[in-house]
């Protein structure tokens, strides 16, 4: 039998179902030409792991189990592969449904936003075509890598969620070629509730100190400002007690004065009225929640 093309490897967890294979079987693509393969288990990182050492196609294809693809996903897969036959791994957006509503479509205008998201946006829009893609690019809840990538690295299983932009750095450090192209794209639920989506970004910022080294952090310092904001804000509310002088309270009416900016540009693009009163907490939400998680996974490193 004719080894298939393309492996798609989808991670999930013991109580989950892996809603994406629907999607999947209904592409505008020969079902011979690719197989699906589901592993479950608490470690997502172990899951692509065995899934990649299973897998027989040419390109490994690592998708999230609640996923909602395009018919033509995996065309434009092998299309963006044929014209770019040098890079070793692809990605793309993971975009908001169409169908969303209420608080989770609002929470995706915030993470498509340079002021909710910064350098990591590009992950939640489509943005141009990067063949030199960095790990603020891209994920593995929609990546493509040559079967070759798997000979020098792995998804490290003492990090989640932080072992996609760990998988990419290692993967430069190899010199292997990563890029980021807007045609290969996905859909993916946000989170519905406030709670949910804080949790989610502390998570993120819980992992980075993991990830690397502090030296490292500091070569790319905006990862920091969340943090420090943070810490401000409590340098402002002990402060309150003690008369603290006015002009401290500067820096935080730049920073409403940026979020309400961001917040109208959002609703005036996204024609949602509603957005420019929830997105500024929501902003709020994404920087502190990522800035505590930052000194969290600091203080568990001491």
């Amino acid at each position: 039998m004719k080894k298939p093309q393309f492996s798609f490897v989808i991670a999930v967890a013991p109580y989950r179902d892996a809603e994406v294979v629907q999607y999947i079987k209904a592409l505008n693509y020969p079902g011979s030409r690719y197989e699906i393969i589901v592993k479950k288990g608490t470690n997502p990182s172990d899951n692509r792991n065995a899934g990649a050492k299973e897998a027989k196609g040419n390109i490994i294809v690592f998708i999230d189990d609640d996923a909602v693809i395009d018919k033509d996903y995996l065309s434009n897969v092998e299309s963006f592969f044929k014209f770019h036959s040098e890079i070793d791994i692809v990605g793309g957006p993971q975009l908001t449904p169409k169908d969303e509503k209420g608080f989770a479509k609002i929470s995706g205008f915030a993470l498509t936003s340079k002021f909710g998201s910064f350098n990591v946006a590009t992950r939640y829009k489509k943005s141009v075509l990067n063949l030199n893609a960095q790990e603020t690019d891209l994920t593995s809840a929609n990546m493509a890598c040559k079967r070759r990538v798997f000979n020098k690295i792995g998804f490290n299983p003492l990090l989640w969620p932080g072992e996609d932009p760990d998988f990419i750095s290692q993967a430069k450090k190899q010199d292997l070629k990563v890029a980021y192209s807007p045609d290969i794209c996905v859909y993916h639920r946000r989170r519905p509730t406030l709670k949910a989506l804080a949790k989610q970004i502390y998570s993120y910022g819980l992992t980075r100190p993991a990830k690397e080294p502090f030296s490292e952090t500091l070569k790319r310092p905006y990862f920091l400002v969340p943090s420090l904001f943070l810490l401000y804000l409590l340098f402002l509310a002990v402060g309150s007690f003690f008369s603290v002088s006015r002009i401290y309270y500067l820096p935080l009416i730049l920073y409403a004065l940026l979020s309400f900016y961001a917040s109208l540009y959002s609703a005036v693009k996204e024609k949602s009225f509603i957005s420019l009163f929830v997105l500024p907490i929501i902003f709020l939400t994404i920087h502190l929640s990522y800035g505590l998680g930052i000194i969290r996974g600091m203080l568990k490193k001491v």
